[in-house]
């Protein structure tokens, strides 16, 4: 439902652009959507969930957004249940009740930073209390709740983003979504970019950032559901910049092996070693397109790769120095 519901037009908001569409979708279209699911999951509808996206679902007309979920409703008892994505501000008890009633379970809150001078600068129109107050109400009535965040906004920077990391883990949500901000044409932010107002992070600085913020969640169990923007034709030809890439998590854990193995050879002569990882984590190690095995080998080092499942995803340890 892109833009649907959005009290406000934020700075780097064009929601057609992102979503390659406009068009609204009705009752009708929930029913035959759902319908089709459910014939082509089969057993896999009982994992899976119905989910409401693009715009402000709690913040749409009240008879639109009661039309939807009438429509989704019934299909509860096939699917996991119903996420919806909606503003911090637009969050009570009332609205809360509501969605009980028609089977929602998850409910994301698009918070994107909290820092209030960031949410100012790039017109969010609500506060980080907003964001404390709605997660306490959301986590009190039994939903599950989901954290939004985007990196590099104008008037951010990565000690900010940290610190927004902090204070998500602070709140405790069962889930996360970390977007690095991406300069869409016909913006406030594009108008920004050119004219040389706000410089937005390079591709390797927004990697860099968001493999600490994936440790950071990691670290405290919070599931990273999303990690950059989902791949369009209208989000790669009309954003401006470099902050795109739509293997963005891949290059992010890559970055995480790297900075490990770096860390732990920094102080030592040798540059022969052998590295042991989880099996399941090879591809993350070598990087794409082998991209870390070539930047190691580059600097002189050489390794032999040996698996051990009792490592985490994104554990490496070094064998004995050969």
């Amino acid at each position: 439902m892109p833009h649907n519901g959005c009290p406000h037009k934020c700075s780097f908001c064009n929601q057609k652009s992102i979503t390659g569409q406009a068009y609204q979708p009705t009752g009708e279209d929930v029913k035959t959507t759902l319908t089709k699911a459910v014939s082509d999951l089969g057993d896999r509808a009982k994992e899976t969930e119905i989910a409401f996206f693009g715009g402000s679902f709690t913040a749409i007309d009240r008879q639109y957004m009661l039309e939807l979920l009438t429509a989704a409703k019934p299909f509860t008892e096939v699917f996991k249940g119903i996420r919806i994505s909606t503003r911090p501000d637009c969050i009570d008890d009332e609205v809360l009740t509501l969605l009980k009633e028609y089977g929602v379970t998850s409910i994301e809150l698009g918070a994107q930073s909290m820092d209030n001078s960031v949410l100012e600068l790039n017109k969010r129109g609500h506060k980080a209390e907003d964001v404390v107050y709605a997660s306490k109400r959301i986590k009190e009535f039994g939903f599950s709740l989901g954290l939004q965040m985007m990196t590099g906004l104008y008037g951010s920077d990565f000690d900010k983003d940290i610190k927004t990391a902090e204070s998500f883990i602070a709140l405790k949500p069962d889930t996360v979504r970390i977007y690095p901000t991406v300069i869409m044409k016909n913006t406030d932010l594009a108008d920004f970019y050119h004219s040389g107002k706000f410089v937005p992070y390079t591709l390797d600085e927004s990697v860099e950032l968001c493999s600490r913020l994936i440790l950071m969640f990691e670290r405290d169990g919070i599931s990273i559901i999303r990690l950059g923007l989902h791949y369009s034709d209208s989000l790669v030809d009309d954003s401006l910049g470099d902050n795109y890439h739509p293997a963005f998590k891949e290059l992010c854990e890559s970055k995480i092996f790297y900075n490990s193995f770096i860390e732990q050879t920094s102080n030592l002569s040798s540059k022969k070693f052998d590295v042991f990882i989880n099996q399941r984590s090879l591809s993350k190690f070598l990087g794409q397109k082998k991209s870390n095995i070539k930047k190691l080998n580059a600097l002189g080092y050489e390794l032999t790769v040996n698996f051990d499942n009792e490592l985490s995803k994104y554990e490496l340890k070094l064998g004995e120095v050969r």
